[in-house]
């Protein structure tokens, strides 16, 4: 047994060395093989590429037509080819409102011996301006171009676009361009002035058919949709190359009145070549496409649907597709339908009389006919979905209404969005109607924008596809975000121009540059008289609201400038009740320094003793109070 293990060790030690040997070699062909079949596999993939450049050869044909199809794709959306290069003619565009700002637009297109104003509108104050109603542009430049200026086109009758007109013709008339709509709602607005006569200045036209304006300017009108009837975009055709002017828009394909916007046309010049185009900027954050307008009508069934007794409907007085509807469904429902609100009752009685929408007359009721129906069997549109003070619905809301009186089983519908500004007056609305016990409706769906988002933004400037673009309406980082599009669109950022108002833009087909800056400024009207309203008075206002005013009253000597008597020293809204006699006392001793140190003779120049009075104590308030408070000094010298 020892001799069989002794046997078998040497045995294993001899298959060990032969293993021990085998094994370098065996890697050393696995390492060839792996090198072998990559080499295979890079000669089966060569031979591949061979096969298939051999089986697919580049025909010339059809790459001289790919590089034909990308010069004809370059030419389509270049529009430079398009303009006459040569030409020497040039026009000059100067917004005079309605940039920086949301309202009061109005914009003056100007050549060498013509020139044209495209919308006179107003805008609405802030709270510091207390006492103003309204807004009007400073129409100083109009007035040193009036010989130039051959006509007004308007582009629809919002009140941001038409509102002014009346106040301008105070001053100047001009033949007024517009559709049917817009001039009879300046119509309205001139009886309200006692200007009937200027009617005759209107000249109504037909869109899609050019107008020959003065010498200078061809116009079109292009149907376009927005919150309002009647809306239009224009082709403006100087020497120098066409304008597309986009007014307000959207682009809606399935509007109440059956007839979407006028792409067509805009395709049709944007083919022929457009020099520039200058397109509405309000909606320029939204990229998600703006509803139609025939959508809010299921919303409004489904609200009207659940209510218990009366519903009363506020919106904009002039989005009468939007008052249409509301009707359309309270008709639906078995309610007769009061109209409040003047503004209302005329838009809604215009649509009607010139056949833009129709309704039955036996649907309406007077309002001090509410009370005697049933509340299920009442629909009442009104105005006031800002919360103005003076609208219906807020006098309703605080019970101040003739007429109507708000009851816990109302149905509150406010069927719009709230303009930046109105924010608080609007949560006092809605704060004294929920007191009342009615219920509120303010949910999106019952409102949609007048306005185009990123989207159709991005479709108008493909379709008119401008060389040159002026974003406006709106405020500067509306504009800016315009721009934007427009880049992203394919316009050049140095063809772009971010205007302000009074600045004159000069466009040629080889440039675009700034050339001057004209006066711009606003006009403060009292809605009460519809009188203007002078600056140094709304000044006055802001300081008695924000610093007060201190008056004083005083008996000087003329012979030895010392006070006959101890002044009276009256203050409002600088100190409190208790602190007046302190604070008279200390204005008293501040008089009577100005005496002793004042400069010699000034006491003989009344009007400059007073001026200097009213500084010392400005001053000396300043200094103690950190206000500047309206000082009026009555000085009598004996």
């Amino acid at each position: 047994m020892a001799e069989e293990q002794k046997s078998a060790a040497p045995q294993q030690n001899s298959d060990a060395n032969k293993n021990a040997q085998r094994k370098p070699y065996n890697n050393n062909k696995r390492n060839n093989n792996r090198q072998n079949n990559k080499n295979n596999n890079q000669n089966r993939n060569n031979q591949k590429r061979r096969r298939r450049s051999h089986n697919a050869p580049t025909d010339e044909v059809l790459k001289n037509f790919v590089d034909k199809n990308h010069e004809i794709q370059k030419q389509r959306l270049n529009p430079h080819y398009k303009l006459n290069l040569d030409s020497k003619a040039k026009i000059r565009i100067t917004p005079l409102g309605g940039l920086g700002e949301i309202g009061g637009n109005i914009t003056v297109f100007e050549t060498e011996n013509e020139a044209i104003v495209v919308d006179v509108g107003m805008s609405f104050p802030d709270e510091e301006m207390h006492g103003v109603d309204i807004l009007v542009p400073d129409f100083s430049y109009l007035k040193q171009i009036k010989q130039k200026i051959v006509a007004i086109v308007i582009t629809h009758a919002h009140e941001d676009h038409i509102g002014a007109v009346p106040y301008l013709f105070k001053e100047m008339q001009f033949p007024i361009y517009g559709t049917p709509l817009p001039l009879a709602m300046i119509g309205n607005k001139f009886d309200e002035h006692h200007m009937k006569d200027f009617r005759r200045y209107f000249e109504p036209v037909e869109k899609r058919k050019v107008y020959k304006i003065g010498n200078d300017f061809e116009i079109e009108w292009i149907h376009m949709t927005h919150s309002i009837i009647d809306a239009s975009s224009l082709a403006i055709t100087t020497e120098a190359g066409t304008i597309i002017h986009t007014g307000d828009f959207k682009i809606d394909h399935t509007p109440v009145d059956g007839y979407p916007a006028d792409l067509h046309r805009l395709a049709h010049y944007g083919e022929k070549g457009v020099l520039c185009m200058l397109s509405d900027s309000t909606n320029s954050y939204n990229w998600d496409p703006t509803p139609s307008e025939t959508s809010v009508g299921p919303a409004l069934e489904r609200v009207f649907a659940k209510a218990e007794g009366r519903v009363i409907l506020s919106t904009f007085s002039s989005n009468i597709h939007r008052v249409y509807q509301a009707i359309q469904q309270g008709i639906k429902q078995g309610r007769k339908v009061c109209v409040i609100g003047r503004s209302m009752e005329r838009n809604l009685e215009v649509a009607m009389q010139y056949d833009y929408i129709r309704l039955p007359k036996n649907v309406f009721i007077d309002p001090e006919e509410v009370n005697m129906l049933s509340d299920k069997e009442v629909l009442i549109v009104t105005t006031g979905s800002q919360g103005e003070p003076s609208s219906a619905l807020f006098r309703m809301a605080i019970g101040e209404h003739r007429h109507i009186k708000i009851k816990p089983t109302d149905l509150i519908v406010l069927s719009s969005r709230a303009i930046p500004g109105n924010e608080a007056s609007i949560s006092q609305m809605l704060n004294y109607l929920q007191r009342c016990g009615a219920k509120v409706e303010n949910s999106r769906d019952i409102h949609v924008s007048g306005h185009a988002s990123i989207i159709e933004q991005q479709l108008m400037l493909r379709l008119v596809n401008p060389k040159f673009f002026l974003p406006v309406h709106g405020e500067y980082n509306h504009i800016m975000r315009h721009k934007e599009t427009a880049v992203g669109c394919g316009v050049p950022e140095r063809n772009i121009y971010l205007m302000t108002d009074g600045e004159s833009i000069e466009v040629t087909p080889k440039y675009m540059r700034k050339v001057k800056s004209v006066r711009v400024g606003k006009t403060y009207i009292d809605n009460q008289n519809n009188n203007e309203i002078e600056d140094d008075i709304v000044i006055d206002r802001q300081k008695l609201a924000t610093d007060g005013v201190v008056i004083i009253v005083a008996q000087v000597s003329q012979e030895d400038a010392k006070m006959l008597d101890k002044p009276r020293v009256t203050s409002f809204g600088l100190v409190a009740d208790k602190q007046d006699r302190a604070f008279a006392k200390e204005i008293e001793g501040i008089i009577e320094q100005f005496l002793l140190h004042m400069k010699e003779g000034l006491i003989l120049n009344h009007k400059a003793f007073e001026a200097e009075l009213r500084q010392v104590v400005r001053k000396h308030i300043f200094r103690r109070l950190k206000k500047y408070p309206l000082i009026v000094p009555n000085i009598f010298f004996r």
